[in-house]
Parts: structure tokens; C-alpha cells; sequence
């Protein structure tokens, strides 16, 4: 299911006060990296990933890949920063509290 245009923007601000959680190096996309990204998107739903400067593919090349691996939904790709969503049903949300990625 798609996201709309309004749970985007919303995410994307979400953005701004997140750090990179997940870097990608000289040895790029590798299993241990999809998994390390796919247990970050299970624990905090948003997730940004930073693409070391000598990665060998571009910010939103890496970001589609890893977001097709994954099944997740690239919310932005800034520079050399992409930022990866995947709702996590399995997490417990109470009234009031702060999302899970913050």
C-alpha cells in the first residue's frame, strides 16, 4: 500500500532530527548491511541510512536498492543521506507517546 503525499511529508520532517543510523561503505550493499538495515526499520520504523563517500553507488541508487530489499519506502534522499520507512504492526504504540525513531 502506498503512502500519501501528507504521511510523506510528515516523515520527511520527522527526518531533520534524525542521525544516520546505518552507513554504507567501501564494501556497499552487502547482506550484512540489508540486515543490519532491516532490523533498525523492525526496531524504530525510520531509519537514515549515509553513504560513505567512497560508496561506489549513488545516495538514491542505494536507497531504492536497500528499499526493494527491505520493503520499506524511501521517504528522502538528501546529498549522500537516504531516509528508509517500514511500518512495524508488531510494535506497541500507547496513547500520547513519541513515535518509535525518536
Amino acid at each position: 500500500m502506498a503512502m500519501t503525499g501528507k504521511e510523506r511529508a510528515a516523515l520527511r520532517s520527522e527526518c531533520n532530527q534524525l542521525r544516520p543510523t546505518v552507513h554504507i561503505g567501501t564494501e556497499g550493499l552487502t547482506p550484512a548491511l540489508t540486515a543490519a538495515l532491516d532490523e533498525a526499520l523492525t526496531a524504530r520504523e525510520l531509519v537514515k541510512v549515509q553513504l560513505n563517500k567512497s560508496a561506489e553507488v549513488s545516495a538514491k541508487q542505494a536507497a531504492n536498492d536497500l528499499a526493494g530489499r527491505v520493503k520499506a519506502e524511501v521517504i528522502q534522499t538528501i546529498g549522500r543521506t537516504a531516509t528508509l520507512y517500514r511500518k512495524n504492526p508488531a510494535l506497541v504504540r500507547k496513547a500520547g507517546t513519541l513515535p518509535p525513531w525518536r
